[in-house]
């Protein structure tokens, strides 16, 4: 295996990353770290993601149609999809490891790890909808 050269904004990407919660997408990412290199191109942030996912160092969470967001906890866990907001957030339930082998009975291959994105509208979302309606309810009313 070649050694990989340090870099100081590949760190400072994946120390981006690791102090938030809010798995941003590679354009959050981009922003962010500007701050710190305001000549770095979102080319280069790019292609720092991909080799610190290839590397197992981030985690990249494929969502529907939109684009990619990134984690720092690379442990398994399940995340949610808002679909209103597109907000990930993690799930805070234990990841279920007795799923590969309940897959490997179903697949020929070898079954290694899964990943499980849940879907629907997050608590902010909710509020917000429940705030629309009591609003609809009170012009009604009038």
């Amino acid at each position: 295996m070649k050694t990989l050269k340090f870099s100081r904004q590949r760190e400072s990407i994946k120390a981006c990353l690791m102090a938030r919660s809010d798995h941003p997408t590679a354009d959050a990412i981009y922003a962010a770290i500007r701050e710190e290199y305001p000549n770095i191109s979102l080319g280069t942030v790019y292609r720092n993601l991909n080799l610190l996912v290839e590397l197992g160092e981030v985690q990249r969470l494929h969502c529907d149609n939109g684009p990619d967001h990134f984690d720092g906890d690379t442990a398994p866990h399940y995340h949610f999809l808002c679909r209103r907001c597109g907000r990930v957030i993690d799930m805070p339930m234990d990841h279920m490891d007795e799923l590969n082998a309940l897959a490997g009975r179903y697949y020929p291959g070898r079954v290694e790890n899964h990943a499980m994105l849940f879907y629907g509208v997050c608590p902010d979302c909710l509020e917000m909808e429940n705030l629309s309606l009591k609003e609809v309810d009170k012009s009604a009313v009038v």
